[in-house]
């Protein structure tokens, strides 16, 4: 009796593994497919044959095999379906589209300061359908709407429990989503972003935010731990400076004071482009500001390798700048960690921009191969 729905069961579980595996791989072959996950051949050509025939999967041509001929290449179909990824922050609504292909294809950032109205909800609703509108996105075919937030985020009961960026606490989320048309889904912002930097990753991470303000996320065992309270990871309330500069959060010393974009930008008129312009123009207040920032930086990536001792991903603002300022950074954290002979496990972002607004878009994406059948 449940020997057809066991069957079902074990096809529709093996082509979803076939579309992950693709989506991680970018472009593969059948053969690889078979051999990868260790499905047999008429198995893999049938469940191809399906996600062709649905659009899910596309042929792009030809694959170098190990050996011999070249295979046929499969990769996921572009714009078949998408997710749209939000993020909020005090001072702008960034937006990104990210379809299943895995490609982001547009990123859109709109100048508007967060209120706790129904004008700004309001806001975010029409810029949304703008930006769809834009783009020529067929709504019919968005899976849902990703939206990031600073702060600690009950995602269960969707609440923002507390944001000093924002300066609120127990917010409904259901407020921000009230005038969107899609399926809605909150998480914490940097954890959006280590979710979009780490997913495919199989390597313990620690990710470092560092944008207006310091967060972060540890990455374990393929997930992300959130904590008792969802309060892990706030290493921007870390002390670094005993006594030091007084923090938003009512501390003095906190790493955020000191490793914040803000500390940087604030020397340009908030532009961190041209700080990092002038910093390569040798800019003699910009360099001495980026000492210091450096100097703070490796004590906390050096407090954190201590804890953790695993890979360290800056991402943020000012993660999307660091792949050519690793060295110096490393030799900074090597005065402060007798422990390890490098610093090689310190590593820049791979998304220079918008990182939390991609993490946030793609759960939806997600979600939906975990649907496919």
């Amino acid at each position: 009796m449940n020997r057809i729905p066991n069957n079902f069961e074990t096809k529709r579980r093996n082509k979803i593994k076939i579309v992950k595996f693709i989506y991680k791989k970018g472009e593969t072959s059948k053969q690889e497919i078979s051999r990868e996950l260790g499905l047999s051949m008429p198995t893999v050509l049938q469940n191809v044959k399906e996600l062709l025939e649905n659009g899910i999967i596309i042929e792009v041509g030809k694959y170098q095999s190990t050996g011999g001929r070249k295979a046929g290449a499969l990769a996921l179909a572009k714009g078949h379906k998408y997710a749209v990824g939000i993020d909020i922050t005090s001072n702008h609504i960034s937006m990104v589209l990210v379809d299943t292909s895995g490609t982001v294809s547009v990123n859109k950032r709109i100048k508007s300061f967060y209120e706790d109205t129904i004008g700004y909800n309001e806001e975010l609703g029409v810029e949304l359908e703008a930006f769809l509108t834009e783009n020529q996105i067929d709504k019919n075919k968005v899976l849902g709407v990703g939206i990031s937030i600073p702060g600690i985020v009950d995602t269960s009961n969707s609440i923002l429990l507390r944001t000093h960026v924002f300066k609120v606490s127990n917010l409904s989320l259901k407020k921000f989503s009230q005038f969107l048309k899609y399926d809605v889904a909150f998480s914490n912002d940097a954890n959006s972003a280590a979710y979009a930097e780490l997913r495919e990753s199989a390597k313990n991470s620690i990710y470092l935010s560092l944008s207006n303000t310091v967060g972060g996320a540890i990455y374990v065992n393929d997930e992300i731990y959130m904590g008792d309270n969802f309060k892990s990871a706030e290493f921007g309330h870390m002390v670094i400076e005993p006594n030091g500069r007084t923090c938003y959060c009512g501390k003095c010393g906190c790493m955020d004071v000191y490793c914040s974009a803000l500390n940087l930008s604030k020397y340009t008129d908030e532009n961190l482009d041209l700080f990092f312009d002038k910093l390569k123009e040798n800019d003699k207040e910009c360099k001495n500001a980026w000492n210091e920032y450096i100097k703070y930086l490796a004590i906390a990536v050096s407090n954190l390798r201590m804890a953790f001792d695993c890979d360290i991903i800056l991402g943020g603002y000012v993660g999307g700048y660091m792949e050519e300022y690793l060295i110096e950074l490393g030799q900074t954290v090597l005065q402060y960690n007798n422990f390890d002979l490098d610093s090689t496990y310190i590593k820049s972002s791979k998304y220079k921009k918008e990182a939390a607004a991609v993490g946030a878009g793609i759960q939806f994406i997600e979600k939906y191969f975990n649907s496919i059948y």
